[in-house]
């Protein structure tokens, strides 16, 4: 590895600089020539190469080579580069996370530092390179007849903001305020949402002295003249340098988000379906979701219990109330946690500037200690974070030693201490914190996060030649799975032992919708990635019992990535990622399917496992009946023809109200019931025909769940739960034993999230070894999406040098 002292140490310091957040392409390699070795002028930023290319939705397939042709250009290599930046937007959500993580893949793979630039400032410097001086405006598109604002001043010196934070108007509105401008007369513009809305902007007489067209969009050099005179404004500490802390720049909430929150400020009630059977999950369904204005009674009780005799006043409920009547100029985010209908946690603060004010933050004296007001202030954390907010704030009780400790281990510092704030004698002490938070990545804490601040680049390990032979022999794989809502990383060595298995879930986050939300997911995985990566490779560390440092990205022989299917925007983070790390590490890249994933997840088990044989596939997006002929060779003998398995346990826990995900709450409930209470039926259930259907089957249970609460009668969850399971897994083991038959294969095995089901696994195990079939069940923790099976698959491909070019984009409906 280069040794990477502190970056402003080098004379000359190369940067690479990319941006996908429009449909330019942006990329360039440069030199800072600043009078400090570093990056102290922009003036003294030098041009060595260019890649800049509209690229509309392809900036996934042509981003590394485009780096990759420019290095070329310079005559140079990743070897040679000290420093990456990357356009952190605002700009198309899909097109940001791809720069970002093809960066943060360059960075951790190289073991570089890492810097965020905004786009809007990129388009600014790019006009200021070609001699543009005066006022300034970029109006960058935002879809949806939108537009980010921003005014810049020019002189010689560079280009000033007029603006406190990036934000996202109406075109309309942008036009109508520019066009008032004490100085309009003087105004230019550009920027891409000219594109879109230059009518509008030539109505009111702004395009006059709109930019040449081919100066509307962000350049490579433009960010590097940023990033140069960033540094030379805020100092060389304005930021780590870590990419585990590069985020986008977000100005809005996801849809779904978005209407969660319109809903509940309209004063309805925030709770599902009431079904008169919450009793049985009890103590077992603690949930998160955005507090509503009927939560305000049992927010102002749960304050009351917890702060009694504290010396200061709980909130009242009209207080809480007041929250949602509030000004949308200053945003407010208030959680709470749930478990059977009963208020546990809130949690809320407001965004002022850039900062979150955390406003109150209360846990039941009984629930305390589970991570319930962690989790809580990820939430308030992260929405914050999408609005803007770098840091957050909040006051505690001097004499609270445990709220301080809570505070201390999620990244915040004294600041200040504010004398009888809450009363005689009683101190408040300010505490500060920059955002995201530290929310480690562990079983205990699942939610995604960035990791704590660190210094970067991380120190060179030393090995001694045995020691570096000895890891070149082991033919070390990493897998990244992001195909959905989890987040993971593994590594395994050439013969199959697996050293690390890291998973960070998102269930919380998804969990008040039902499902998953493709727009939250993708946020998610650019938020974690990076910790998760870190986390592998510590565990994989002391796996292998190495001294002298963590492994690095160079030592492995290889990185393999999902390509699909999945969520697009999901499996875009961990392909760009991907692409990324082994491109700058110097190692191949490997493309896997996800579901040859959950196949190859039975020789976690079963290593002696051999074609031919039956496998069946029971996920939340997939169901399918698969002959195995042999590796590679498969024939899918029959798929779903509308709900998949685990998607149709998601529909029908979510029409009980019992929350999501629907599989386990279901498999709980079922331990207690009678499968056959409830007759419901079996679809394609005949001889020959090994398809799918599971909708006519929701729709009946529906169906009972609505005529039994029409009747007044109170359902009894466990045995619907049962014959419900009953149902479905029928048919899986119908079908199974009869392709079994057709085809004459002796072997069987299962794999998907639905997997993991403990009465689905017995089943198979007990009726088809009567049979004398040797039943393949993977590990419960290798069933849910994992890296694990991707490793495994990866390993195999490796072996076989069945390597993917650099400019594989995800495949969101790959088949097996």
């Amino acid at each position: 590895m280069k040794d990477r002292a502190r970056i402003d140490a080098a004379p000359g310091m190369l940067a690479v600089a990319i941006d996908t957040s429009t449909d330019m392409l942006a990329c360039a390699v440069g030199r800072m020539n600043g009078p400090d070795g570093g990056a102290a002028c922009h003036a003294a930023v030098e041009l060595l190469a260019s890649g800049d290319h509209l690229c509309r939705r392809h900036a996934n397939v042509e981003l590394v080579t485009t780096l990759d042709r420019a290095l070329d250009d310079a005559q140079l290599s990743m070897h040679d580069v000290d420093v990456v930046l990357v356009g952190r937007g605002p700009g198309s959500f899909t097109g940001v996370r791809i720069g970002i993580s093809t960066a943060k893949g360059l960075a951790r793979g190289a073991n570089l530092p890492l810097y965020g630039v905004s786009t809007l400032d990129a388009a600014a410097w790019t006009a200021w390179r070609v001699g543009v001086r005066g006022l300034l405006g970029v109006a960058a598109d935002a879809m949806r007849g939108e537009v980010y604002p921003a005014l810049y001043s020019l002189d010689d010196e560079g280009a000033s903001r007029l603006f406190d934070r990036e934000r996202v108007v109406k075109a309309a509105d942008a036009v109508e305020e520019w066009r008032k401008l004490p100085n309009a007369d003087d105004l230019q513009l550009t920027g891409d949402g000219l594109v879109r809305h230059g009518r509008l902007f030539e109505a009111a007489g702004l395009m006059d002295k709109a930019l040449d067209r081919a100066l509307w969009w962000p350049s490579g050099e433009g960010l590097l003249l940023a990033w140069a005179a960033s540094r030379a404004t805020d100092g060389a500490d304005a930021a780590s340098g870590d990419p585990a802390s590069v985020l986008p720049i977000y100005t809005r909430l996801s849809d779904a988000e978005e209407n969660e929150r319109k809903r509940l400020g309209l004063a309805q009630s925030p709770s599902s379906a009431v079904t008169g059977v919450a009793d049985e999950l009890a103590g077992r369904h603690l949930q998160f979701r955005p507090m509503g204005p009927a939560d305000a009674e049992a927010a102002s009780a749960l304050e009351a219990r917890c702060f009694d005799g504290m010396g200061h006043n709980a909130w009242s409920p009209a207080q809480f109330l007041s929250e949602f009547g509030q000004d949308a100029a200053v945003p407010r985010s208030w959680w709470v946690a749930h478990d059977d209908g009963e208020l546990v946690g809130i949690a809320g603060g407001m965004m002022v500037e850039h900062d979150l004010q955390v406003l109150d933050v209360a846990v039941a004296p009984e629930r305390r200690r589970e991570g319930i007001a962690r989790k809580l202030l990820s939430h308030v954390s992260y929405d914050a974070q999408m609005l803007g907010c770098t840091t957050a704030s909040l006051e505690v009780e001097a004499s609270n030693d445990g709220a301080q400790a809570l505070y201390d281990s999620l990244g915040f510092s004294q600041a200040g201490v504010r004398r009888g704030y809450y009363g005689a004698g009683n101190d408040a002490l300010v505490m500060t914190a920059k955002l995201p938070l530290v929310l480690p990545v562990d079983a205990a804490s699942p939610e995604p996060t960035a990791a704590s601040v660190r210094p970067w680049p991380l120190p060179s390990v030393r090995r001694t030649d045995d020691e570096r032979a000895r890891l070149a022999s082991l033919n070390l794989v990493m897998a990244i799975e992001s195909s959905c809502d989890e987040t993971a990383v593994a590594i395994i060595d050439g013969e199959g032992r697996l050293l690390a298995n890291q998973v960070s879930t998102q269930i919380d986050f998804h969990a008040r919708f039902g499902g998953v939300v493709p727009e939250i997911a993708s946020r998610k995985h650019v938020e974690v990635i990076v910790g998760v990566v870190d986390a592998a490779l510590e565990e994989a560390t002391e796996a292998l019992g190495l001294d002298g440092g963590t492994l690095e990205p160079s030592e492995l022989a290889a990185v393999g990535v999902t390509q699909g299917p999945g969520l697009v925007g999901a499996l875009v983070v961990g392909v760009a990622f991907a692409k990324g790390f082994a491109y700058a590490a110097d190692i191949p890249l490997i493309a896997v399917n996800h579901l040859e994933g959950h196949l190859y997840a039975n020789l976690l088990t079963t290593p002696d496992l051999k074609p031919p044989f039956i496998f069946t596939l029971v996920s939340g997006g997939h169901t399918m009946l698969v002959h195995v002929k042999a590796w590679g060779d498969y024939e899918v003998m029959g798929e779903t023809l509308d709900d998949a398995v685990g998607e149709a346990f998601d529909k029908v826990a979510k029409a009980l109200g019992l929350g999501y995900p629907g599989g386990p709450i279901i498999s709980r409930l079922a331990e207690t019931g009678d499968p056959h209470a409830i007759e419901f039926p079996r679809a394609l259930n005949r001889k020959g025909d090994y398809r799918f259907s599971l909708s006519g089957l929701k729709t009946a249970v529906v169906t009972y769940i609505e005529q039994e609460t029409a009747a007044g009668r109170t359902i009894h969850l466990p045995d619907l739960a049962a014959s419900f399971e009953a149902a479905v897994f029928d048919v899986q083991y119908k079908k199974a034993r009869n392709a079994l038959r057709e085809t004459g294969a002796r072997e069987y095995c299962i794999g998907g999230g639905v997997a993991a089901n403990p009465h689905l696994r017995q089943m198979m195990i007990k009726k088809l070894g009567r049979q004398g079939i040797r039943v393949t069940v993977p590990p419960q923790n290798a069933c849910t999406d994992n890296a694990a099976m991707i490793a495994e698959v990866a390993r195999r491909k490796f072996a076989e040098s069945d390597f993917a070019p650099l400019d594989i984009d995800a495949d969101p409906n790959m088949t097996l």
